[in-house]
C-alpha cells in the first residue's frame, strides 16, 4: 500500500463521518437556536434549558436514523474490504 492509498483511505473515512455526523449534529444546533431565540425572548436564562431538549432531540434523530447510519457504514466497510454487498 503506498502513501497515496493511505491518503485516499484516511480522506475517505473522514468524510464519511461528517455524512453521518451532519444530521445528528445539524438537529442540535436547530433546536439550541430555537431554545436560544426562547430564552432571550423570555429572558430565562436557566442552564438546563438549553442542554436537555439538544440532548433529547439528538438522541431523537439519531434512533429514528438508524438504519440509514447502519446501511451507510455497511456499505462502506463492504466497500473498504473489498466485499460484494449482500
Amino acid at each position: 500500500m503506498n502513501p497515496t492509498d493511505v491518503l485516499l483511505l484516511g480522506r475517505e473515512a473522514l468524510m464519511m463521518a461528517l455524512i453521518l455526523s451532519v444530521p445528528i449534529i445539524g438537529v442540535g444546533m436547530l433546536v439550541g437556536l430555537v431554545v436560544s431565540l426562547f430564552q432571550s425572548m423570555t429572558q430565562l436564562q436557566e442552564q438546563t434549558l438549553s442542554f436537555v431538549p439538544k440532548i433529547v432531540a439528538m438522541v431523537g434523530i439519531a434512533l429514528l436514523l438508524i438504519p440509514w447510519l447502519a446501511g451507510r457504514i455497511m456499505e462502506y466497510a463492504s466497500q473498504l474490504f473489498g466485499i460484494s454487498p449482500f
